[in-house]
């Protein structure tokens, strides 16, 4: 095998993703004042960077429904059964979805209220969905529910086979949920053998997408040159408005619901509970992961916020493989954003629908940078969303990447002292179902 160049290997990821933006826009915008319409423009566009960041998304299409069925199914057992796991695995179950469900609702209503894909003019994104269509490299889309009752019939598939074929996630998700919480009910030696296998898939996922990932700064580059020497500079005002309006929701989960939540049920000072968790924020705003933190999320929980051991131990640990409000949050807010980019309208129904698989999606949040990608990457597919517009983000991830991953910290620092604000301090300690090793999510 070949050597990665010592460039490479000295510079982090996200750093050459940088690099790969500011390349790819900087060319494109060069290439869409100062060339405009050329042939030879199109051409560059057409037999080169538009396949390169073509093959980027293919590669994530690829992992889609191993890496969401084994995701979803390992963490319903980490989360164990709700009967053997008693009232504080109930509490844990409650806070976990309530949040989460809050966290996308928040977002999305922000995203709709600022409308930072708004702007673009028409003829010029009809210009661009013209030239995706003309392409014949996206996905197609299938007919989507037109009622709530039929889109609670279209979460339970006929075949799901078939729906892992067609890319129907939603489908997928309800029967990998259903798969997961069967197999953490029997519990038997085959189920278990099953679990083995389910986190050997899981694994072997995670290595795909961090090869994948690693094509990233070359695909952003490719993905940016197209749209924005299609697009111009009004894209790049686009995308400053995008990670305004994902700060500001993420801001609002984080100082709003936080605060009510520590204040209405845990009876407590919100800014005595965030001063003194600031050394887990901190790590987890600096290290972009959940897992990393998790160390000190204990620390902090126990020993600054006066939280049980037993208790903080497990919130904490499972808050850190499931309770990824943040994310879930960023995912809905990126889905409608390039939705209202390339003009594509969205119903309630449908709005609807994408706040359920963000929430199941949050669940199955891989730890690896990049591995909600799959899942934002189908999400828009299904919704007919040019998955190309990835490539927009992928720039600004990392800062976004800091501050969803604080706010998931931040959920779980929240937890304990809520859940343990009803929990007697002198119960016996409740085990935590873990698959081992089970890799943490960011």
């Amino acid at each position: 095998m070949t050597s990665a160049p010592p460039a490479e290997r000295g510079m982090p990821l996200h750093t050459r993703m940088l690099i790969g933006f500011l390349v790819g826009a900087g060319l494109g915008l060069a290439a869409n004042i100062l060339i405009g319409e050329a042939a030879w423009l199109a051409a560059i566009i057409e037999y080169v960077t538009d396949p390169i960041g073509q093959l980027f998304l293919r590669l994530l299409f690829m992992l889609v429904v191993p890496l969401v069925f084994s995701a979803l199914i390992l963490g319903v057992v980490e989360i164990g059964d709700p009967r053997s796991l008693g009232r504080l695995g109930s509490k844990t179950l409650v806070w976990v979805f309530g949040s989460t469900f809050i966290a996308v609702i928040i977002g999305m209503v922000v995203t709709n209220l600022m409308q930072p894909g708004a702007g673009i003019p028409d003829a010029l994104r009809d210009r661009v969905m013209a030239d995706v269509a003309a392409s014949g490299t996206a996905l197609p889309t299938g007919d989507m529910p037109i009622g709530f009752v039929e889109m609670l019939l279209n979460m339970v598939p006929r075949n799901p086979i078939a729906a892992a074929a067609q890319t129907d996630l939603i489908a997928v998700m309800f029967f990998s949920l259903m798969f997961g919480i069967a197999a953490t009910v029997l519990n038997t030696a085959g189920t278990r053998n099953f679990v083995g296998a389910v986190q050997g898939v899981y694994d072997i996922s995670l290595k795909l997408i961090d090869w994948v990932i690693r094509l990233a700064p070359y695909a952003v580059a490719a993905l940016l040159f197209t749209l924005t020497a299609r697009m111009g500079l009004d894209l790049m005002v686009q995308l400053m408005w995008f990670v305004l309006t994902a700060i500001v929701a993420m801001g609002l989960h984080f100082f709003g619901t936080y605060s009510v939540a520590i204040a209405a049920i845990g009876r407590r000072s919100p800014l005595e509970i965030f001063r003194k968790a600031q050394p887990a924020l901190l790590t987890a705003f600096s290290t972009s992961s959940s897992a990393a933190t998790l160390p000190t999320s204990l620390k902090v929980a126990e020993e600054n916020l006066g939280v049980p051991r037993r208790v903080a131990r497990f919130v904490c640990t499972l808050g850190s493989t499931v309770n990824m409000n943040g994310t879930a949050l960023y995912e809905g807010v990126t889905v409608l954003f390039l939705a209202q980019l390339f003009g594509v309208e969205l119903t309630l129904v449908q709005q609807v629908m994408i706040l359920v698989m963000c929430i199941m999606g949050g669940i199955g949040a891989a730890s690896v940078p990049g591995g909600s990608l799959p899942v934002i990457a189908t999400i828009l597919v299904m919704f007919g969303i040019p998955p190309e517009g990835i490539g927009i983000i992928l720039g600004v991830d990392r800062l976004l990447d800091m501050c969803r991953t604080t706010v998931n910290i931040g959920g779980d620092m929240v937890g304990s002292v809520v859940i343990a604000r009803s929990e007697p301090d002198d119960e016996e300690p409740v085990r935590v179902v873990t698959v081992d090793p089970a890799p943490q999510r960011a």
